[in-house]
């Protein structure tokens, strides 16, 4: 089979590989049919990343089932399913606190789309194996788009847990998004679904803040920091300066989430945040544990996530038109259910 390889800064290719086997019972083979670039993607492709390449690129995906181990129980061949971006056993103490990212069964940090606590190939690849079917592999509701929710492994399903939360405890909580891609124009458009009294977008990006508008939110190209001005900040950027604009603008005790990746060092108003009482979380996402209810509100009809895709493209694309600078691309194919291969 292939995989999808990033090879250098803006340079992806199609490398063979074997194609995957069962290992175990309790695993699957499964064969992506919309996958996504993830925004951390997209700074890995311009050369920003901490890992050098060569490795199998890829971790947000709707793929088919292809084949199951004896044991699994929860899917068939043929389901279309969720392939989280984690890898976990579903049954060590931290899967069942809903630490997924934290599995114990698995080298810490296993994923797919990076080397990191080991290698487990990329979901822009033919087929891949899921070592914990039933634990990760989520079913897509019936009437829901493959394509809009391409990013349920990851930035969807992240950015639903970045403000749900938060406002089910704050009815009405004003929030701040400072973003940069598609993580923020789904928080915009979660949030006010849930009821944000307020929504501020801030991203340079003009084609960005129209979306965000039509999600209802304000939007501004800059903001110098808003004293007191929100209860709720996102920051998506993976800038440091960005996200001490974010803290700066929240009322007493208010709540920072920061889905960026930030590579680079920097610093934070501490005494200010100390002062106002600021609680700051910066995680990678548990998004096992939180893929349920964030397809559930997919499914409500009171969402639209299938405007931030920006292109729906060929699989046979993915070297060429992946590197390009595309908000959201999905790149697609049919897999025909086939019989297993034992």
């Amino acid at each position: 089979m292939r995989e999808l390889t990033y090879v250098g800064r803006r340079t992806v290719e199609w490398r063979e590989t074997p194609d995957p086997k069962l290992r175990s019972g309790q695993e699957a083979i499964v064969a992506p049919v919309a996958a996504t670039s993830c925004d951390v993607d997209s700074a890995i492709l311009a050369g920003h990343g901490f890992i050098d390449p060569p490795f199998a690129l890829g971790h947000e995906c709707v793929a088919r089932v292809v084949d199951t181990g004896d044991a699994v129980t929860t899917i068939t061949p043929g389901d279309l399913v969720v392939v989280p971006w984690s890898i976990s056993c579903g049954a060590c103490d931290h899967c069942r606190a809903g630490l997924t990212a934290h599995c114990t069964a698995v080298p810490h940090m296993a994923m797919y789309g990076a080397p990191i606590g080991g290698s487990w190939g990329g979901l822009f690849s033919d087929l891949v194996r899921v070592p914990y079917a039933d634990a990760m592999l989520v079913p897509l509701p019936a009437g829901l788009d493959p394509v809009a929710m391409a990013s349920a492994s990851d930035n969807w399903s992240l950015s639903w847990r970045l403000v749900a939360p938060h406002l089910r405890a704050r009815p009405g909580a004003r929030v701040l998004v400072v973003a940069r891609g598609s993580i923020g124009l789904y928080v915009c458009d979660i949030a006010r679904a849930l009821g944000a009294s307020d929504v501020l977008y801030v991203d340079p990006d003009p084609e960005h803040r129209k979306l965000a508008e039509e999600y209802g939110a304000r939007t501004a190209e800059t903001i110098e920091p808003i004293r007191h001005g929100f209860d709720i900040a996102v920051e998506a950027t993976g800038r440091v300066d960005q996200l001490a604009l974010a803290v700066g603008s929240l009322a007493p005790e208010g709540i920072c989430e920061s889905a960026g990746n930030h590579f680079r060092p920097g610093e934070l108003p501490l005494l200010d945040m100390y002062l106002t009482g600021v609680t700051l979380r910066i995680a990678r996402d548990n998004v096992r544990a939180h893929i349920p209810n964030a397809l559930a509100l997919a499914a409500s009809g009171t969402v639209a996530p299938e405007r931030v895709v920006s292109h729906v493209l060929d699989w046979e694309d993915l070297p060429s038109a992946l590197p390009e600078k595309h908000l959201k691309p999905v790149f697609v194919r049919d897999v025909i259910p086939a019989e297993p291969a034992r």
